[in-house]
């Protein structure tokens, strides 16, 4: 059983859990990489998921910010984003695309001025997370944060000294808390050296085969 000493050091668990995949990858920005992070592999141990939320949850709780709800992007956020509720004793609801419109619906209410922070597995750009957030808004709700597992780097974290790219959809006021930097390159499909070399780029994760 992994020990809360363990979670420091996050890569080695996405490692661990054979969901640090390398090979040539065609992720959701339509971009190239070497490099794919597939947390569902780390999140199919429930015992893991725990620990991560909890280590999340520490984070948010040590920043002194008011939190009464979680939402999550569905599909990816999902098991984050509810370990995350469960570790914060909090509410937890999701949002789903219909007709390729990021929506709140299955009878979840947001309430006139709750507090929540949008969580995902992995945030990139945070493209998904910031329409969630949208929807969160539009229905009366407050967004005080962002969270994820896993950070890809374009986005600038509480406790990194990594700055915001220019490709991050988040606001700069705006924390996001998140365990870990990975940092990978990243190719435009016309300019891949990966596909230069012959080979074809598949994409693993939820909305690919």
């Amino acid at each position: 059983m992994m020990k809360q000493s363990e979670i420091n050091n996050v890569e080695q668990i996405y490692k661990d859990s054979s969901a640090l995949l390398e090979g040539h990858f065609k992720l959701s920005s339509g971009n190239h990489s070497q490099f794919y992070l597939q947390s569902a592999k780390v999140l199919e141990d429930p015992k893991t998921a725990k620990l991560l939320a909890e280590e999340l949850a520490k984070q948010i709780k040590e920043s002194g910010i008011q939190v009464d709800a979680i939402c999550s992007p569905a599909l990816g956020g999902l098991i984050a984003g509810f370990a995350l509720a469960t570790a914060l004793d909090v509410r937890f609801i999701f949002a789903e695309r219909v007709d390729g419109v990021m929506s709140i619906r299955r009878g979840f209410e947001v309430q006139e001025g709750e507090k929540y922070i949008i969580c995902e597995d992995i945030i990139t750009t945070a493209g998904s997370a910031l329409e969630a957030a949208k929807q969160v808004e539009k229905d009366g709700g407050e967004i005080v944060a962002f969270a994820a597992l896993a950070n890809r780097g374009f986005c600038s974290r509480v406790g990194s000294n990594s700055e915001q790219k220019e490709n991050c959809k988040l606001p700069k006021d705006m924390p996001l808390f998140a365990l870990d930097d990975f940092t990978f390159e990243m190719y435009d499909p016309d300019n891949c050296p990966l596909c230069k070399d012959g080979s074809i780029a598949y994409k693993p994760g939820s909305r690919g085969n």
